[in-house]
């Protein structure tokens, strides 16, 4: 893999608000965290550029395949009135923890911080964790642990603090 295509995966992981890419291949690694995104007046701004994390040449790697384009976007589901609901922003797979072994991000009845991640949804091998965009106190999980999930899909109830 050369400095061009690991550009060019940088300028992806921005341009589709990843929040990290991680590539292995043949003993190669590579990690590129995203752009991390604060409120500041209502709206987010990236806070900073993406960049290479780890580089671990080993051997020589073939550039991946291309992302499909994500599907069309559904009708936003109906929120409960004073509640929040947390949605998929992509297509992929639902995990309640960082890894299996570990306690889960959050449960219900927890009191949740905005930006305090909720889950991680898997999509081609890259771990996007989502996080709250508002606070107050989980009332539902929907998906359960390791089902796939749908881009827009009602993940989380949130009663706003």
């Amino acid at each position: 893999m050369n400095v061009k295509e690991i550009k060019e995966l940088a300028d992806l992981v921005a341009r589709k608000g990843l929040a990290s890419l991680e590539y292995e291949h043949a003993g190669f690694r590579l990690r590129i965290e995203g752009p991390r995104a604060d409120l500041v007046g209502g709206a987010r701004t990236a806070a900073r550029v993406p960049e290479a994390v780890a580089f671990e040449p080993v051997a020589a790697a073939q550039a991946p395949a291309s992302a499909p384009a994500p599907p069309e976007r559904p009708a936003p589901p109906r929120e409960e009135p004073g509640t929040h609901v947390v949605t998929s922003p992509i297509v992929g797979t639902f995990y309640r923890a960082p890894r299996p072994d570990s306690d889960p991000f959050v449960k219900v009845g927890d009191t949740v911080e905005k930006g305090k991640t909720l889950c991680i949804v898997e999509a081609m091998k890259l771990m996007n964790e989502i996080e709250a965009d508002v606070a107050g106190v989980v009332l539902e999980i929907l998906p359960q642990n390791g089902q796939p999930v749908e881009y827009g899909e009602r993940l989380f109830v949130i009663k706003p603090r």
